[in-house]
Formats: C-alpha cells, sequence, structure tokens
C-alpha cells in the first residue's frame, strides 16, 4: 500500500513539472524537460557592513565577521549638498572586454525576471512524507527547470561556463571602479539602461559627502556561483529574440577607504581587507551579434 502511494505520488509530480509556463517565459514544458540533463551543471557550479541591518545607512562603518556587504550596493543617504565633485584614488582597470568600446545597440527589457531569493531548506522527512513538502519540492524541481532551460539556450549560442566566470570576473571590478572613479560616461556602456539611472543617482549622493575613494579587488576571487538563469522573450512572434539573464554570488576580499574634504578618514581603511558578498544579475541579448554581457541589477538579501 506504501509502495502505491509512493508510486502515485512520484506520477503526480512527474505531471506538475509540465505545467505550462507563463507568457513571458519561452519554451513549453516539454522544452524544460529536454534538458533536464543540464540540471545538474546548475547545481554543482561553485561558485558590508551598516551600523544597522537596514538599507540607507552608511556602508563600512561597522565589521561583521563573516561578511561585509558591498559599499557600491548599498544605497546612501541622500544629502542636500552635491556640488563638490569626487576625487578617486582607484586606477581604471586595462580594458577586459570591448564593451567600453561603443555604446549597446539594444534595450534591456528593463526587469529582473523571478529574482533570485534563498529558499528554506526542508528536512528530509517534511520534504517527502507531507503534501507541503512535495508542493515545495515541485516547485523546486521546476525552477532548476527553468535555470537548465536558459543554459541550454546559451550554449546553442557558443556558451562557455568558464569564460563567462572570467569575463564576469572582470566586469564586476571595472564597473566597480568606475562607480569609485564616478565616471558616468564610461559606467553607461556597462550597464542596462534603467541600471545606469540608479548607479548615476547613487555616484550623486556619494560625491556629496566623499571626496576621496579608495576600492581595490584583491585577485584572485575567492568564489563565483550562478544561483539562477532566466530567458526573457521579447516578442511573441518572434521565438530568437531572447534575453538572457545569470544571477551570480561573488564573494571575494576586497580594499575601501573613504574620506571626506578636510582628507579625514570616514568610512573603510585601505591596509585592511575584508571579506565581501554581491549578488548581481547580467543580461546579454541573444538576438544581437554585437551584444555583451552588463549589469541588470543587484539583488540585496
Amino acid at each position: 500500500m506504501m509502495a502505491f502511494r509512493s508510486l502515485k505520488t512520484i506520477r503526480a509530480l512527474f505531471r506538475a513539472t509540465q505545467i505550462p509556463e507563463p507568457s513571458y517565459l519561452l519554451g513549453s514544458s516539454r522544452s524544460y524537460a529536454t534538458c533536464i540533463s543540464n540540471v545538474a551543471e546548475v547545481y554543482n557550479w561553485n561558485a558590508y557592513s551598516s551600523l544597522n541591518k537596514g538599507h540607507g545607512v552608511l556602508p563600512w562603518t561597522s565589521r561583521n565577521a563573516m561578511t561585509l556587504r558591498s559599499a557600491m550596493a548599498v544605497e546612501l543617504p541622500i544629502f542636500l549638498d552635491n556640488k563638490r565633485s569626487l576625487s578617486t584614488q582607484v586606477k581604471a582597470p586595462a580594458q577586459s572586454r570591448p564593451m567600453t568600446l561603443s555604446a549597446p545597440t539594444t534595450t534591456s527589457p528593463g526587469f529582473i525576471l523571478e529574482p533570485y531569493a534563498p529558499r528554506e531548506k526542508l528536512p528530509f522527512f517534511r520534504r517527502w512524507f507531507t503534501r507541503s513538502g512535495w508542493r515545495r519540492t515541485k516547485d523546486d524541481i521546476i525552477l532548476e527547470l527553468r535555470s537548465a532551460y536558459a543554459i541550454n539556450k546559451l550554449r546553442k549560442a557558443g556558451y562557455s561556463k568558464k569564460l563567462f566566470y572570467q569575463e564576469a570576473v572582470g566586469v564586476y571590478k571595472e564597473i566597480n571602479t568606475l562607480l569609485a572613479n564616478g565616471d558616468k560616461k564610461t559606467l553607461r556602456k556597462a550597464v542596462t539602461e534603467k541600471m545606469y539611472s540608479e548607479l548615476k543617482n547613487e555616484i550623486k549622493q556619494r560625491e556629496s559627502i566623499w571626496s576621496t575613494v579608495h576600492w581595490e579587488l584583491i585577485e584572485p576571487i575567492v568564489k563565483i556561483r550562478t544561483l539562477r538563469a532566466r530567458v526573457i522573450g521579447v516578442d511573441p512572434k518572434n521565438l530568437e529574440k531572447l534575453f538572457i539573464q545569470l544571477t551570480l554570488e561573488f564573494l571575494s576580499k576586497q580594499k575601501f577607504e573613504a574620506c571626506d574634504f578636510k582628507g579625514s578618514v570616514v568610512s573603510g581603511d585601505k591596509t585592511k581587507e575584508v571579506l565581501v558578498r554581491d549578488i548581481w544579475v547580467f543580461e546579454k541579448c541573444l538576438f544581437d551579434p554585437k551584444s555583451f554581457w552588463r549589469l541588470c541589477g543587484r539583488i540585496t538579501l
């Protein structure tokens, strides 16, 4: 009797994974099923502090024993005096890709599809012997199949995980350096339109309170891994017009220091390394051969 119930439950789970996708996701459940073999790779990819844990406070004012939130990722408070410009001690790295040579030719969809959020770990008994556990297992499988479908699309376009990770680290370093430099002109070519608007305001706010910024990435990076992959279709009549979004987690050691207009250190310490965790979403257009990976969002957990 127990075996019959288990078999019946497994069949129900299999049928659940074939639920059609929403209209904004391209590819049917059968398309996801064809690339289920790729789910293993998604699983096996290896890879701030503030005065309080809320938003809108100055970064790097206190230390956490494990990780610190990146100074480039949290929101700074808005100050009225924004007339002074920012000077920086950060040296811009050599260009690692052609993205800074020409402006992008495609427009981003302007949103993050299914933003990543950590999911609660379920005990073995609850997962496999309760109704809520089976529903959760079904949802987990569907999420992984969506990632596998996106990775399969990338592979057909010549995707290499190793090469992409190398490029992603270069982009991560480049964008953080541009933020520290306050180089809005070059930054515009490295991020999507919506992201540029957010970062431009962030730079403006920082320029009103900091005169000198030192930012340095200690290489090699500690860890990088893919958390999620998604496909966005922009034209229902043309299934080839796709955008890919990859959510990456960066764990790296960095040095950061900010000085006010009197030359006094007000945040960080450039003589000490801190461990920083960032979650960034990268986006690329698959139907434009001139497109490249751009930052389209940052996720704060």
